[in-house]
This record gives structure tokens, C-alpha cells and sequence, in this order.
């Protein structure tokens, strides 16, 4: 199929060269020059393991093309698939301008039949409005539909190529067809494809990733809670996921959630709710108990260093939001540092793709490192807040070596505590009490 990408982020791109990898003819418009040129060269804006592989591929091959020609491709294309940012306003309402404005602009475009999918994260009534916009100055027949992602940061290529379900509002007929065909060979072994309604896919969306925030939320505070009355999290953690009815993912405790989905979804669907005057208390509670679980171990840290960590020298593992990406939107690595800053800590930090992301906000309010044996070099303490590979099992005997302090804040649980007590650290983490209380 022909197929236009509106919008170049982490979604249209991701979206674009996977449909091309499946043998469908696909143009990119993005309005950035400087950045369609860098993608037709081959080169990478976002980092995502096995995207550049197959952008490369699809590049060669000619399936795959960057422009910011949006007439040329509409016309070229039966699909037109909307990838553009929907961030939030300052009342956690999703901006829309962005997607408004192009089916706009649609709309003096089309000539003949096309299929409108929005592929953006949107409230409940988009398709609607997107469908409105269009028609303004449309005569040419039309679909909308809604076909909301469901990707993960890190493992987003491996997430499109094989889906759990892949949802699509549509009451068309004639657009069921084609995204029927469009999607076969991605759900060939068997992952249902779900068709429903534009409004009811919508929520879908929100509801997915607002649960998801839940459970992770419910079991931060569970931590809270297991080191007050002595259990401990990691055992808890089991024997809840060891119920089908829960299941294993997303309860893992830490220091809060962060990306671009899940803090914007939740924000979304509380304020969705809110306009039709409901009040959703559960997703309210979600979000102050993740803000504060951000900088949990702010207060242990103090703590530890008797309330004075000026000048203190404070080195972070990690600043992405997640491990396997670069992206930093509401990273609690962030909340972090800018209350460590508050506290006039010297702050060091290494993290194996976001520093460039940092960079562009700090500056030189802290010092990156070339790498995570060079940022903990004569360090006071050490906060790990990115569950990196690299940094789950370092060399302990050489980080001794270079430490000033052996203490380990860790915001992920990456380590094992007894034997971090064996190896003489001062070892504080999420929900699992504290091992080792001499300073060293």
C-alpha cells in the first residue's frame, strides 16, 4: 500500500519504517529540513535498537522516503497516517492544534478517496474533529480512523513487528477492509485485530497506559509500606505476579514512571474526565504518588550525609526515563538533580544515550562523564536511576577502588542487598530496608 507519515518523532518514525519493512511504499513528511535530510542520509534522530537497521534497509531498497512536501505525498498516498505531538496544555489537556492544523490542510489536498488514521495519543472526540477540519474545504470522500499505538520506549520496533492486539476505530466499512489488509501480516500467528468504534478506541489508549501507571504507583506505595512494617518487596512483588489475574509486568518499585506516554495519558484522561464532570480519584492519587516517589530517596540521602550535601559529590547512573532510550521527558533522574542542585551538591553523571538530551537543559550545571567508572571517581555517593544492563552487575571491586564513600543509593533495586552488604557498601533501596548503616 501507499502510505503517508505525518510527522517524524519517535511514532511516525518507528510507524513508517516498520510498514515499510512489511513491503508498503512509504513517505515521511516532517516540516523539519534539517531533519528529513538527516533521515534520508541514513542518519538516526532518536535512539531505538534494531529502527536504524531497518531504516538503512528500507532506505536502499526505495520502500521508505523523507519529505516536507505534504501535498506530493498526500496525493501519492491512500493512507495518511497523523503522527504529530499532542503535549499537554497547562490544565493536562492533550494540545490538538498540531493535528488540527494538518487536517486542515488536508482538506484543500485530498482530491480522491483517502483513509485518515490517527496514530497520535488523542482524547475521546478527535476523530471527530479531525473529520470537521477536513471537511471545511473537502469535497472528495473520506475515512477516519482511529489507530491508537501501544509501543515501548526500547522495544518499539520489536512491539510493531509483533503486537499484542492492534486496535482500530472505524464504523467504515470500507476503511475495515483496507486496515484489515494493511495489518495481515502483522498479526499472522493469531493476536487479534479489534475493531470497534472511533470514541471507544480512543479511551482505549488512555485506559491501557493509566492502569499501567497504576500498578506501578500501587506498588511503590506497597514498598512505602513493606519498609515500615518490615516485608519485604521483592517478596511481595513475586507472590502478587505469581497471580494470573495480576501477572508480572509493571510491578516492579522504584522511583516513579516517566516517559512520554504514561504522566501525559494520565493527565489526558483525568482532564477528559473532568469535562464531563467525573471526578477520577483513583488516577489523581496515581500521579501525586508518583511525583513523590521521584525523589523518595532525597530524604534518605540527606539523611545518610546528617542534612548537609553541599558540596557533596553526588554521581548518577542514569538520566533516561527508562533503559534503551534517550528520551528524558519527565525522567525522575531530573527531580533528582534539580533538588540535589537545591542542596548545592556537586552532581556527576553518566547514562549510555541521554546526556546529549541533558545537556541541551543543564548545560554545565553538572558534569557528564565518558563513562560509569569515570562518574563515580572519588564520589560521596552513588544513585542509580536507570536500570541500564551495563549497570546491573559492574565491577564491585573496582568501584570500591574508586569510590571516596562506599554507599549506593539505588532507585531501581538492581542489586542484591545482602550481598551488597557483604561487599561493605553503606546500600539503600526501594522497599527493602537498609543494609549496612556504617559510614565508610
Amino acid at each position: 500500500m501507499k502510505i503517508a507519515v505525518i510527522g517524524t518523532g519517535y511514532v511516525g518514525l518507528v510507524t513508517g519504517t516498520c510498514f515499510a519493512e512489511t513491503g508498503n511504499s512509504v513517505i515521511c513528511v516532517d516540516i523539519d529540513e534539517t531533519k528529513v535530510k538527516k533521515l534520508s542520509d541514513g542518519g538516526m534522530t532518536i535512539y531505538e535498537p534494531g529502527l536504524e537497521k531497518l531504516l538503512i534497509r528500507n532506505l536502499r531498497e526505495g520502500r521508505l522516503r523523507f519529505t516536507t512536501n505534504l501535498a506530493d505525498s498526500v496525493n501519492e498516498s491512500l493512507l495518511i497516517l497523523l503522527a504529530l505531538p499532542t503535549p499537554p496544555g497547562e490544565d493536562g489537556s492533550a494540545d490538538l492544534s498540531a493535528i488540527l492544523k494538518v487536517s486542515g490542510d488536508l482538506g484543500k489536498i485530498i482530491k480522491e478517496y483517502k483513509v485518515i488514521i490517527d496514530k497520535s495519543t488523542v482524547p475521546v472526540g478527535t476523530a471527530e474533529r479531525v473529520r470537521k477540519a477536513i471537511s471545511i474545504n473537502c469535497k472528495s470522500d473520506f475515512d477516519v480512523v482511529s489507530n491508537p499505538e501501544f509501543l515501548r520506549e526500547g522495544l518499539a520496533v520489536e512491539d510493531f513487528m509483533k503486537p499484542d492486539r492492534v486496535v482500530i476505530g472505524t464504523s467504515s466499512e470500507k476503511a475495515k477492509k483496507i486496515l484489515s489488509d494493511l495489518y495481515a501480516p502483522f498479526v499472522r500467528q493469531g493476536n487479534p485485530l479489534l475493531f470497534m468504534d472511533e470514541r471507544s478506541a480512543e479511551l482505549t489508549k488512555y485506559a491501557a497506559n493509566s492502569f499501567l501507571a497504576t500498578k506501578i504507583s500501587f506498588m511503590n506505595e506497597i514498598a512505602i509500606l513493606c519498609e515500615k512494617l518490615g516485608a519485604d518487596v521483592d517478596m511481595v512483588r513475586r507472590g502478587l505476579g505469581s497471580d494470573d489475574r495480576i501477572g508480572k509486568r509493571f510491578l516492579f518499585p522504584g522511583i516513579g514512571y516517566g516517559g512520554s506516554c504514561f504522566p501525559k495519558d494520565v493527565k489526558a484522561l483525568v482532564q477528559s474526565a473532568k469535562e464531563v464532570d467525573y471526578s477520577f480519584n483513583i488516577l489523581k492519587a496515581v500521579m501525586q504518588v508518583n511525583e513523590r516517589q521521584k525523589i523518595y530517596l532525597l530524604p534518605r540521602i540527606k539523611k545518610y550525609f546528617n542534612n548537609d550535601l553541599k558540596n557533596k559529590k553526588i554521581t548518577l547512573w542514569g538520566l533516561a526515563f527508562k533503559p534503551n532510550t534517550d528520551d528524558i521527558r519527565e525522567a525522575p533522574a531530573l527531580a533528582i538533580i534539580e533538588e540535589l542542585l537545591k542542596e548545592e551538591a556537586t552532581i556527576t553523571a553518566f547514562d549510555p544515550e541521554a546526556m546529549t538530551n541533558v545537556k541541551k537543559i543543564l548545560g554545565d550545571k553538572i558534569t557528564f562523564a565518558a563513562t560509569q567508572y569515570d562518574a563515580i571517581t572519588d564520589c560521596d555517593a552513588l544513585i542509580v536511576a536507570t536500570e541500564w544492563n551495563e549497570f546491573r552487575t559492574p565491577d564491585f571491586e573496582r568501584m570500591v577502588s574508586l569510590m571516596k564513600h562506599k554507599v549506593i543509593f539505588d532507585g531501581r533495586n538492581v542489586y542484591e542487598p545482602r550481598r551488597m552488604k557483604d561487599l561493605g557498601f553503606h546500600y539503600e533501596s526501594v522497599g527493602r530496608g537498609v543494609l549496612n548503616n556504617d559510614k565508610s
